[in-house]
């Protein structure tokens, strides 16, 4: 058999031997919500919050889709600093191993948008990746470019899924490499690729939203694995250890804490937020960032904000 074949048939060998934690159950909840964690300065009200990120000093951004665009809060929830405008409809925001700063624009308008940027901590515009206001597949114009991954080497990743369905590679200077993927549920198909982030062996995983899984590949793009246990994965964070976070509000309504080693769940967390962006801190606390308005099952009332979940 070739090697997809082959990739295919152990993934799903592999899966038969996945073990999944049931739900947790709302009184074994491990985490709990820090009530108003975040409270905004006054004149500044949040937007819908697709993504967050955590730079190594434990300073929490997130990008949202009001302005000031990226807003930064130290630990306890006190806003350090308020910034960017201009952007059409932010959507992913990392930092990378070197500290410098990646945002996606996801929609293009009036000559603006459908960008990626790579800034310093301290705002300064470094790079600039897409043809401004351009809606297209072509090595640099983009369509719904939603977040960015950056490899050890420096190689850029970019998942272009909202509109797209493909994920795209390039050099550390920007400079295109290939691009793989498109609309489809095969393997190495894509159906809304939301969140992208690399585990500590250089694989590269994929929340594949629309289709309802986790897909993995190599930096090649040579698919390896899927995982379906995780909803619609709308964000993706992985810790050091390997600790996998995913968040998805439109299947199973969850907070997810697993292993990015084999997939397993070690929490389903409910009742605490209906969650698109996530980003952890070294002390394990989830800052998740809500985008749609609703209740969660026990009623709370969920909308546009951030939340810090912290262990019991």
């Amino acid at each position: 058999i070739g090697p997809m074949t082959r990739a295919i048939f152990l993934a799903a060998v592999a899966s038969m031997f996945i073990v999944l934690q049931p739900t947790t159950r709302a009184e074994d909840q491990p985490y709990r919500v820090i009530d108003g964690w975040g409270p905004l300065p006054a004149g500044v009200t949040w937007g819908e919050v697709p993504a967050m990120t955590i730079d190594k000093e434990g300073r929490v951004l997130a990008f949202h889709r009001n302005e000031p665009n990226v807003i930064e809060f130290d630990a306890s929830g006190k806003v350090l600093k308020t910034w960017g405008a201009g952007f059409v409809y932010p959507h992913g925001i990392r930092v990378d191993r070197n500290g410098f700063l990646w945002l996606t624009d996801a929609r293009g308008q009036d000559g603006k948008g459908q960008q990626i940027f790579k800034y310093t901590r301290e705002g300064k515009l470094l790079m600039t990746i897409g043809t401004a206001g351009k809606s297209g597949e072509e090595p640099d114009v983009f369509n719904g470019p939603t977040d960015v991954a950056v490899a050890p080497n420096g190689d850029i990743f970019i998942s272009d899924g909202h509109v797209n369905s493909r994920i795209v590679k390039l050099s550390k200077d920007g400079k295109f490499i290939k691009a793989w993927g498109k609309k489809g549920s095969g393997p190495g198909e894509f159906n809304v690729p939301h969140s992208i982030f690399f585990d500590s062996r250089g694989r590269l995983l994929v929340g594949d939203r629309g289709n309802h899984r986790i897909q993995i590949f190599d930096q090649d793009g040579n698919f390896l694995e899927q995982w379906t246990q995780f909803g619609s994965p709308s964000g993706i964070f992985i810790a050091p250890d390997d600790t996998l976070y995913v968040v998805d509000y439109n299947d199973k309504k969850r907070v997810f804490v697993g292993s990015a080693k084999d997939g397993s769940i070690k929490y389903a967390l409910h009742d605490l937020a209906l969650a698109e962006g996530v980003a952890v801190d070294k002390q394990g606390s989830i800052y998740v960032g809500e985008t749609v308005p609703g209740k969660t099952d026990t009623g709370m009332v969920t909308g546009h904000m951030v939340r810090k979940l912290v262990k019991n």
